[in-house]
């Protein structure tokens, strides 16, 4: 089952804050502009995401669920991260909702006090079965710099 939640007009406009930021080279906590190319137009298309270290991998977690974003990115199996002058080309590969609620802890102790309202309740301190439960809903892919 398909699962997003919208951002409303004030996320909107803060998110296009947050990656004119970035695209800057103002990272507000960790922040950096997501570039991938659209599934049917082709056309870059921009999002302010976080990404996340964790372990020996980099990733990138959907807190609003199926989006536009992980849409394309099912589609172009990669993109780019934009902070400033610094652009980094990568590939990515989705994981199975079963290898991310260790991925989504981590997630939710660092930028918990800003997605909470999308997780349903669910936080760092929740149980494995908790996060599990909760993992399809939160797509998760690895991303390695080309």
């Amino acid at each position: 089952m398909s699962h997003y939640l919208k951002p409303g007009r004030l996320s909107a406009r803060l998110n296009s804050v947050i990656g004119w930021l970035a695209r800057r080279g103002i990272s507000l906590a960790g922040s950096a502009d997501l570039a991938v190319r659209g599934r049917t137009s082709g056309t870059w298309r921009r999002i302010p995401v976080n990404p996340m270290t964790f372990g020996d991998g980099r990733y990138l977690v959907s807190a609003r669920g199926d989006s536009d974003w992980v849409r394309n990115m099912r589609a172009a199996g990669g993109g780019r991260l934009q902070v400033g002058r610094r652009t980094r080309t990568f590939t990515a590969v989705e994981l199975p909702p079963a290898e991310t609620p260790a991925l989504l802890r981590a997630y939710l102790q660092r930028w918990g006090w800003e997605v909470r309202s999308f997780f349903g309740g669910i936080t760092a301190e929740s149980s494995d079965e908790e996060l599990l439960a909760a993992a399809p809903r939160h797509p998760v892919f690895r991303i390695t710099e080309s």
